[in-house]
């Protein structure tokens, strides 16, 4: 092992607490990801170890800098996203602050994590992006702020938004209260999602309007959508006469996104339209296939590690089933 020291000076223009955080909860967070010594000395970091460590937590503690500096308040789960994608060899979190979706109130929305990144991208590049991955890896908010920001420079005229309603093969005829009634729960993570990027007075009002579009599945055969921003959420839980259905509403001047997480599947057959449009369209020009993992997931902490052990017990039960098929 190469032994290495290196001293890492705060600029002036940054209060110390917000780099280290408050009791150097950040230090420490940062140190308990590896084996260096790590010491704060006023507006000084001293760090000495292993060389190759010392090259990595210098990245880490410049782009830590860079965000304090554009502003960003820095939290442990933040920095651990940014050691992650460091240690893989991916772009520092840094640049992901820099690409900023959508501002609403003073609160920039961005892409926090290298997934993240690589799904905004292939929106932006293609006309047709699917996306698949677990709960909190913010699939369809970050849809959602595109759509919002393509609206807002005025590349689309409206926002059309949709899932499908029976999840569990029921019809809607057999659930209680009015039409309205009957899909509104299905619907509201959507209106919850735009809500948060525009003033719920503003969004209620571009609804009246019909300039954004909450609807079901079942409302878009028939027709073609032109000028539009389409999103297509919970998308597992489409036939694959659905997906074609949709897919075929496509106009001109239009992108969609599509969103799913294929473990999660209500459908009383397990034929999902998300699972079999993949083997039909991947590989096609101007459509892109985005996965995200539990590593993308940025809601509480215990969220990855659910995400985590359910993809490890998958794994184990596959495992048993082709080892008790062999036998």
């Amino acid at each position: 092992m190469d032994f290495a020291k290196v001293s890492i000076t705060i600029p002036e223009n940054i209060e110390v607490v917000r780099l280290v955080g408050v009791n150097d909860i950040l230090l420490r967070t940062v140190e308990d990801r590896f084996d260096a010594s790590i010491t704060l000395r006023g507006n000084r970091i001293d760090i000495s170890g292993d060389a190759m460590e010392i090259q990595v937590l210098t990245a880490i503690f410049s782009d830590m800098i860079k965000m304090v500096e554009s502003g960003d308040d820095l939290t442990p789960d933040l920095i651990s996203r940014s050691i992650d994608m460091i240690n893989n060899g991916e772009f520092p979190a840094s640049i992901l602050r820099e690409d900023i979706l959508l501002t609403y109130r003073g609160k920039a929305i961005r892409a926090k994590t290298a997934g993240q990144k690589r799904y905004v991208d292939a929106i932006r590049a293609n006309t047709i992006t699917f996306c698949i991955g677990p709960a909190g890896t913010g699939k369809t908010y970050i849809a959602m702020a595109m759509a919002v920001a393509a609206l807002k420079r005025k590349e689309v005229n409206r926002i059309i938004l949709t899932r499908p309603v029976v999840e569990a093969g029921e019809s809607l005829g057999y659930l209680p209260g009015t039409l309205t009634e009957k899909v509104d729960p299905y619907i509201r993570p959507l209106y919850d999602a735009l809500f948060d990027m525009t003033d719920m007075e503003r969004g209620a009002q571009l609804i009246a309007q019909g300039v954004i579009e909450i609807a079901p599945l079942a409302f878009m055969r028939g027709r073609t959508l032109n000028d539009s921003f389409i999103i297509l959420d919970e998308a597992q839980n489409t036939t694959p006469d659905q997906m074609k259905m949709f897919l075929t509403r496509l106009g001109f001047g239009s992108k969609m996104v599509i969103t799913g997480d294929v473990t999660q599947l209500d459908l009383p057959k397990r034929i999902s339209g998300l699972k079999s449009v993949r083997q039909i369209l991947e590989g096609c020009e101007d459509i892109a296939f985005n996965d995200l993992t539990g590593k993308d997931v940025v809601r509480h902490h215990l969220v990855q590690r659910i995400v985590a052990a359910y993809d490890e017990a998958d794994k184990l039960a596959l495992a048993k089933k082709l080892d008790k098929e062999s036998k």
